[in-house]
């Protein structure tokens, strides 16, 4: 059975109360929310599942919010809400040139936050067919594989493969079904499953990321979020 992608927020606010009433209100919209109270922990939370939207106040303690903003840039295609009091035309401006997609001038009413989020999602958030295993997200249209925020370049038949095990998640299959169902018949030697699952593993497990395709002894592999 596929599992649609749910949209994940980051909230990266100070002020408790407005994190809380924030992160209470997207929730209540179906929404997986983070909220953080600076940048601290922000790229640590970049390089886990997927984000969609980050919701971003300037004036933080530590590094401020544009400064963060440079930093999603370099490692994320989340979308950005810049949400502050700053309210003059040149901070605005300066927000927008440097990579927020919307811009947000306290106070809000949170019907209005919550109207923004919304239309960034409609813009940005993965196919409603996408397939996800753990971190792992195929798009429906087999345009991209991310693990996480980091899209995972596969050569064609390292793709053919990991279709073949994404549409027989969690099972076991063996070297057989996976040369017949990649290469169309079992003529090939099944060294050359050996082959193209180990660079396919290489790429999704890099930087000792937790381990989606397991190997079991006698039988084959599965492709699995669970060990």
């Amino acid at each position: 059975m596929e599992t649609v992608a749910v949209s994940r927020v980051v909230v990266v606010e100070d002020s408790e109360a407005i994190r809380a009433s924030v992160c209470a209100a997207l929730t209540a919209q179906g929404l997986e929310v983070v909220g953080l109270p600076d940048g601290t922990e922000l790229e640590a939370v970049l390089a886990g599942p997927r984000i969609d939207v980050i919701i971003l106040d300037l004036m933080l303690p530590g590094r401020d919010g544009l400064e963060l903003l440079e930093v999603v840039r370099r490692v994320s295609t989340a979308a950005v809400l810049i949400v502050t009091a700053r309210d003059s035309t040149a901070d605005r401006v300066t927000g927008l040139m440097q990579g927020a997609d919307d811009y947000l001038v306290k106070p809000f009413a949170m019907s209005e936050l919550l109207a923004r989020i919304q239309a960034i999602l409609r813009r940005t958030r993965p196919d409603a067919g996408a397939i996800v295993v753990g971190d792992l997200e195929i798009s429906a249209d087999g345009s991209t594989v991310r693990r996480g925020q980091c899209v995972i370049d596969l050569t064609q038949t390292e793709r053919q493969v990991l279709d073949y095990l994404a549409a027989h998640r969690d099972q076991v299959v063996s070297k057989l079904q996976i040369l017949t169902g990649v290469w169309g018949y079992d003529g090939f030697d099944p060294n050359v499953v050996e082959v193209h699952v180990s660079t396919l593993r290489r790429k999704l497990e890099a930087d000792d990321r937790p381990r989606l395709l397991h190997t079991v002894r006698g039988r084959g592999y599965r492709l699995s979020g669970t060990s």
